[in-house]
């Protein structure tokens, strides 16, 4: 594989049983070679048939989203040419009519891209999560299921971190370093695949006119290819775009947040800023800068030394009783 950037760092012979915690702040992504190869799925990968027949078997009846898109799609799961929709249909089904579907698309010369993505192990299958996951002590771990044939999906951030472990297909991983968000070219707020802007600019056939500052975003890109049995580290905001490469493809991965529950979505901070600063003069912006670069973004050592502790209050930091009254404030003043 040769593209700019940098292969990602890796290493093998890892010990599972310390995984994720051992990588738990870790600030860059790591490749881990062979991490999940003794899986039971993943000692199905070679045949798509067996691999199936497995998730068949262990399927509880639960109902799973899937996304189907055309095949002129070419697998890219992304917006109309507008920007006004998405170019993929949602469907509400069982998971043995997706693998069906995955199963008469392998025969087709232009098949429809089909794509099962993030659901809960312990909602659809919980019987294999045991054997097909890592073990994660006591970091509050969400193990998700992802399967599909062919498909690209854009470059976006994920607020957890995240060990995905790939059970079966090629997959191409390329990542981004959280502060190349602005050569990256985002699309909407509103109208998103899942949740997290994306970027707009095709990977396979980037348009360097209309996007020229993505030359920066690649020239600082990390990437690695994954075969079954691999998994990758992708920190907290690292933005990442996936490429699935086979004809069948299942990766599960672990999700975790290593913050008490009761914080908010960070995101939410971001839409209060673009509803309450971003329509302020420059001039006002940049003073508000100065604040949260002070108490928040990077506060210095005696930033609240003048203040007696018992009189810092939320400046110090909320915890569970403070953040329910500043969380009760902030609403009161939305609905004024």
């Amino acid at each position: 594989m040769t593209e700019p950037g940098r292969a990602i760092e890796e290493i093998a012979e890892v010990d599972a049983g310390d995984i994720p915690p051992s990588l738990n702040g870790r600030e860059t992504p790591l490749v881990l070679r062979g991490l999940c190869s003794h899986w039971p799925l993943t000692q199905r990968a070679n045949d798509a048939d067996a691999a199936s027949a497995y998730l068949a078997e262990h399927e509880c009846g639960a109902t799973v989203t899937a996304f189907v898109a055309a095949p002129d799609s070419a697998g890219r799961l992304f917006y109309t040419d507008d920007i006004g929709a998405l170019n993929f249909q949602p469907i509400r089904t069982r998971l043995t009519e997706v693998l069906k579907r995955l199963q008469q698309a392998r025969s087709q010369p232009e098949p429809p891209t089909i794509y099962m993505g993030s659901m809960a192990l312990k909602n659809c299958l919980p019987s294999i999560q045991h054997d097909n996951s890592l073990a994660t002590h006591d970091l509050p771990t969400t193990v998700r299921i992802w399967i599909g044939n062919r498909t690209r999906v854009a470059a976006h951030f994920d607020v957890l971190d995240n060990i995905a472990c790939v059970c079966a297909g090629r997959r191409r991983f390329t990542l981004f370093p959280p502060a190349q968000a602005a050569n990256l070219y985002l699309g909407p707020l509103e109208l998103t695949p899942a949740g997290q802007q994306i970027s707009l600019v095709d990977p396979e056939q980037p348009d360097f006119e209309r996007f020229p500052r993505y030359a920066k975003a690649l020239a600082a890109s990390q990437w690695c290819e994954l075969e079954p049995g691999d998994a990758i580290y992708i920190p907290s905001m690292w933005w990442h775009q996936v490429s699935a490469l086979s004809d069948f493809n299942i990766l599960i991965n672990h999700w975790w947040r290593d913050q008490p529950d009761w914080m908010g979505p960070p995101l939410d901070a971001l839409k209060l800023a673009l509803l309450n600063l971003q329509g302020l003069p420059r001039r006002q912006r940049l003073a508000w800068r100065a604040l949260f670069d002070h108490f928040v973004f990077d506060p210095p050592d005696d930033a609240l030394d003048h203040l007696p502790p018992e009189r810092r209050g939320v400046l110090a930091g909320p915890d569970e009783h403070s953040a329910r009254k500043l969380r009760a404030e902030l609403r009161n003043g939305l609905n004024r």
